[in-house]
């Protein structure tokens, strides 16, 4: 992990320990994925973005969360999903609170998968 990965969690110290379970898994899980850390989020990067981890808080956060948003073709409607939204046509940004790493299931596994997958093809 980066200095600048380890600084993004000065503000929620906490959430690191999700974060870390999220990185490895993507790491492991998605060839050719590299990190890019911003001022407000961290992004997940194939050929282009495919998935962002933020602190930033929205209705339903508890105390240590990530928001993780990705993007995809079509519209998931899970009860995981907190906020979605098409900000092009084709192209839906789904937001999901994780606070815990039971969180990171098969279910999201997949798809992050399909949000790397849909990635290569822009």
């Amino acid at each position: 992990m980066t200095q600048q990965e380890l600084l993004f969690f000065n503000a929620m110290p906490d959430a690191l320990v999700l974060y870390e379970a999220l990185r490895e898994k993507i790491l492991s899980q998605l060839p050719n994925t590299t990190i890019q850390v911003q001022k407000t989020q961290i992004a997940f990067r194939a050929r282009y973005l495919f998935a962002f981890v933020s602190l930033r808080r929205i209705k339903g956060c508890p105390k240590v969360f990530l928001l993780l948003s990705f993007g995809l073709s079509h519209r998931l409607f899970s009860p995981r999903i907190a906020i979605c939204s098409e900000p092009y046509p084709n192209r839906w940004t789904h937001h999901m609170i994780i606070d815990s790493p039971k969180q990171l299931d098969a279910e999201l596994m997949g798809w992050l998968s399909e949000a790397w997958q849909f990635a290569q093809t822009k």
